[in-house]
């Protein structure tokens, strides 16, 4: 939803700590919904265009073990660049600016063949504010939209909601000014029982329901009762705020509701507090039952209104993306997006992903660190937490039974101890950075943990491959803007040879510190340098000599830079 205007966050600022008594609402008997199952991680590719999931399906998601794909909403929606204009329905047909019904049936296909379930973002709570014409092309008013609705279909209260603390307020009135539609009505819920079913014709496998608080729970039962798929998957957008009339709780009986409060915690804990206190976190803090519970670290919401971590917070975001993966509370949404400092920007290349890390994408579904946690979470499913050890401040390590291991360090420096696991002996490849470890014959492990980083071992990672090649492992702690990436080339062939075409990218998931290791020969004296990129291709070179190295006879040399402006 946009959170331009009266956003939700300041609306909830006014709410004041007494609860208004609410009519009790009654409740059909609920749809039950499907379990996300055995793979319930979901990559939520925020304003991609269809053929560009279709791709990532087939290139990353289905290899990587995602479970689900989350597109954002595919109805006709008014004309504009922001990204909000998808939240302002215009028609129920597939003509929104992310692709046509070829374009969204070809990605379900797409990736099922991957196997990767398709999750539609559904915005049914309500249709655009304004005039106009929408993006396929269908005139509309405000109140009056041309063989869908009018304005007896829309709620009787035609003011923006102003009291959270009153239900008939939240779930009446209208959410930023957006018609708001009457739930309660025969008409209006066969035709949103229409559209829903149009899509699970396409093949979809489940809903993101948006804005669910605003509409009754009970409506939204109805409304799935009369899909010709009642079991499929709905997880719900039901924001927990303090005093307010609504309590998410009530939509538990339709599906999995989204635990908003679970991301909040995260961002105090990783910014402001001390990670061995989570050590009993989820139900334990007062959250929803977490088989019913959908997690993120960040989306698309909390990321522009500053209620949550984001890519902007580094390494602490990735960790957080880490802990998320591991930890077995509720079912996670990876969030990945786009850069932006406009809070209302739209998606680069207008949905277009024409490759990763590029144009401003930040493909946070494909950063090593996290890709690499969902086949752990995968493997681990079921084994609860074992073996917790942690230093009083931000270093812990936990297993999930005989099965998984994480240890996550987010301190300044490096990690060194022995650890205790359950793990069977034998050697293990870190997935996070994909050096062997070995667990002797009582589970334990000796490794070193650079700072701000995690190492994560699984049974279903026993080996790194073939023996890494010797090299160098840089990494560079550097600044940038959005559009700009950092560089490194040298005087070898395997650097590019000076070249700044052939220069190599590195990876910014622990931003501000970029990294990659590159394959060199073994006792090779090198000379590199980091460079900045923009969108444009322009080159800005960090200041000083060259920097120097050498590749030890046998594994990496280890280089930890800073940039010289």
């Amino acid at each position: 939803m946009r959170l331009t205007r009266t956003s939700r966050r300041s609306v909830r600022a006014l709410v004041a700590a007494a609860t208004l008594a609410a009519a009790t609402v009654s409740a059909a008997t609920p749809a039950v919904a499907v379990p996300p199952g055995e793979k319930d991680v979901t990559a939520v590719l925020f304003e991609w265009r269809f053929d560009s999931v279709a791709k990532a399906c087939t290139d990353t998601l289905g290899p990587a073990g995602y479970g689900y794909v989350q597109v954002s909403p595919p109805q006709e929606h008014i004309q504009g660049p922001q990204w909000w204009t998808s939240y302002q329905p215009v028609s129920y047909r597939i003509a929104g600016r992310l692709g046509d019904r070829a374009a969204f049936k070809n990605m379900v296909d797409t990736c099922h063949a991957a196997g990767v379930k398709v999750v539609a973002d559904s915005v049914i709570n309500h249709m655009a504010a304004g005039d106009g014409v929408g993006t396929g092309g269908s005139s509309y008013t405000k109140y009056h939209y041309p063989g869908v609705y009018s304005g007896a279909d829309m709620d009787d209260c035609r003011a923006t909601i102003s009291d959270y603390r009153n239900r008939a307020d939240v779930q009446n009135c209208e959410l930023v000014q957006l018609a708001d539609l009457d739930t309660g009505e025969e008409y209006v819920r066969g035709r949103i029982a229409a559209y829903l079913d149009d899509l699970l014709s396409l093949g979809v496998d489940g809903f993101r329901i948006d804005a669910a608080k605003h509409m009754p729970a009970a409506d939204l039962a109805n409304i799935k009762s009369r899909l010709t798929k009642p079991d499929a998957y709905w997880k719900q957008e039901a924001i927990h705020g303090a005093g307010e009339a609504v309590d998410p709780a009530e939509y538990l009986g339709n599906g999995d509701v989204q635990e908003f409060r679970y991301a909040r915690d995260l961002k105090r804990v990783f910014q402001d507090e001390n990670l061995a206190y989570l050590k009993n976190f989820g139900e334990g803090w007062g959250y929803m039952a977490s088989g019913k519970a959908g997690v993120f670290v960040d989306n698309h919401d909390t990321e522009r209104v500053g209620d949550t971590l984001t890519y902007k917070a580094g390494s602490a975001y990735t960790l957080a993306n880490v802990f998320m993966l591991a930890w077995p509370y509720g079912s996670p949404d990876v969030h990945s997006g786009y850069e932006w400092t406009d809070k209302d920007a739209g998606p680069p290349n207008g949905g277009s992903v024409k490759a990763c890390y590029s144009d401003g994408w930040k493909c946070q579904h494909a950063w090593r660190e996290i890709a690499s946690m969902v086949a752990f979470r995968n493997v681990a499913r079921g084994q609860g937490v074992t073996n917790w050890w942690d230093d009083g401040t931000d270093r812990i390590a936990f297993g999930r039974g005989t099965k998984a291991y994480v240890v996550i360090n987010h301190e300044g420096t490096a990690l060194s101890r022995t650890f205790q696991s359950a793990l069977p002996a034998g050697t293990y490849c870190d997935v996070q950075s994909g050096r062997t470890v070995t667990v002797n014959g009582s589970g334990q492990f000796t490794a070193t943990v650079p700072a701000e980083t995690a190492l994560a071992l699984h049974v279903g990672a026993r080996s790194c491959g073939p023996a890494a090649a010797a090299g160098a492992a840089f990494a560079v702690d550097a600044t940038t803007v959005p559009g700009q990436n950092i560089y490194v080339t040298g005087d070898q062939p395997g650097l590019g040879g000076w070249n700044t075409g052939a220069a190599l990218k590195l990876d910014p998931a622990a931003y501000p510190v970029w990294k990659l290791d590159v394959a060199l020969p073994a006792g090779t004296s090198f000379a590199y340098k980091y460079l900045r990129k923009d969108a444009a291709g322009n080159v800005t070179w960090e200041s000083g000599a060259n920097r120097t190295a050498t590749v030890p006879a046998s594994g990496t040399v280890t280089l930890t830079d800073t940039w010289r402006p």
